[in-house]
């Protein structure tokens, strides 16, 4: 792992494979290890460069305060272009998840010269807050759920680590892998990181605050590169009908539904996503 700086912000990075080798870009959402490692390797060992990044105000990114971001969601776009210039991989495959999905799509659209090919996994054309009237919002008892939880002191390592693991019972995703990357998250964390930065870099709720206009649906059908939209099956968060929403809006993008998956990318999921991802380019 390192640290690259663009435009005056500073992005923790992680490569994988040669660094002469075609880019892919990994938006995190909003660490890096929202990207599995075995997807990461899988990528580079069919011939790419990969490089997972953290987000703003996560992991090991310059982190100022995740509940006032001074910072759009347009300034993260222009994160990601600007990072595929310093590493010398223009124009790069860029893919986001999540949260992550929504940088993505705005990175594309804004500066389209960077990228080449798109993935959009696990999320939805709209920010966050009501969706559109023709799009699932989150399942509402699954929510329920998840958010009538006490929460865990987030200086705590294995207090956050075991609410990690709870969160994917309910979720379906698989609680032993949630609790590792939780722990994992944390121990990346600065060791002054405030309880607030640490549930920030957890469940990403600078999302929550970030100014995402204006609107960028609307601009979907102006992407012009080869796109993949991955969708869980069983996705509570963001229902696969937001998947389908964005498959169809995006010219020629080929819609790939995980069928064993919810939120995050399973480990049956793997080599299904990165051939599908590899045929991008």
């Amino acid at each position: 792992m390192s640290k690259v700086t663009v435009h005056g912000i500073t992005l923790g990075i992680e490569s994988f494979g040669d660094d002469d080798a075609p880019l892919v870009l990994l938006a995190g959402s909003p660490t890096m290890l929202s990207w599995p490692d075995a997807l990461c390797e899988r990528l580079a060992a069919g011939g790419r460069r990969v490089v997972r990044y953290d987000l703003r105000d996560s992991g090991e990114s310059t982190t100022a305060d995740p509940q006032a971001p001074a910072y759009t969601l347009r300034d993260l776009a222009a994160d990601a272009a600007a990072l595929a210039d310093a590493l010398g991989g223009r124009p790069a495959h860029l893919a986001g998840i999540g949260a992550g999905g929504t940088v993505a799509q705005v990175a594309v659209l804004d500066h389209p010269d960077a990228f080449r090919a798109l993935t959009l996994v696990g999320t939805r054309p709209v920010a966050p807050g009501p969706p559109d009237d023709d799009l699932p919002d989150h399942d509402r008892a699954t929510m329920n759920r998840l958010f009538a939880r006490t929460m865990p002191d987030w200086a705590d390592r294995e207090a956050v680590a075991d609410h990690a693991a709870a969160g994917a019972r309910i979720l379906g995703n698989d609680p032993a892998t949630a609790r590792a990357t939780a722990a994992r998250i944390w121990d990346r964390t600065p060791d002054d990181a405030t309880p607030l930065v640490h549930l920030a870099n957890q469940i990403g709720t600078v999302f929550s605050v970030l100014d995402c206009a204006p609107r960028w649906r609307e601009r979907l059908p102006g992407i012009a590169i080869p796109t993949l939209v991955a969708h869980g099956r069983h996705d509570p968060f963001f229902p696969l009908g937001n998947g389908e929403a964005l498959a169809h809006a995006i010219p020629q993008a080929r819609l790939l539904v995980l069928e064993h998956a919810a939120t995050a990318i399973p480990d049956t999921a793997i080599d299904e996503l990165a051939e599908a991802m590899r045929t991008l380019g």
